[in-house]
C-alpha cells in the first residue's frame, strides 16, 4: 500500500483523482476503511495528513446504462 501526504486544501475526492485518478464510491469507500480517523480533519484537509491509498483497479467498472425503453 502506499502513503502519500496531503496538500492544503485537498478533499479525499480530489485526493483520489490525482493519486488514483479515479474518485468513485467503490475507491472512496476502500479509502476510509483504510484510513477510519481521517474524518477528523474535516471535509478540507489540512497540508501534510499521511493517508493510506488502497490499491484499487486503475479504471472503475462501468456501470450498466438505464434506459427508459427497459
Amino acid at each position: 500500500m502506499r502513503r502519500v501526504r496531503s496538500i492544503a486544501g485537498d478533499s479525499v475526492n480530489l485526493l483520489l483523482y490525482r493519486e488514483l485518478e479515479r474518485c468513485d464510491d467503490a475507491a472512496e469507500e476502500a479509502l476510509w476503511r483504510l484510513n477510519p480517523k481521517l474524518a477528523e480533519w474535516g471535509p478540507v484537509l489540512p497540508a501534510g495528513v499521511w493517508i493510506v491509498l488502497p490499491e484499487v483497479d486503475l479504471q472503475p467498472v462501468a456501470p450498466t446504462p438505464v434506459s427508459a425503453w427497459d
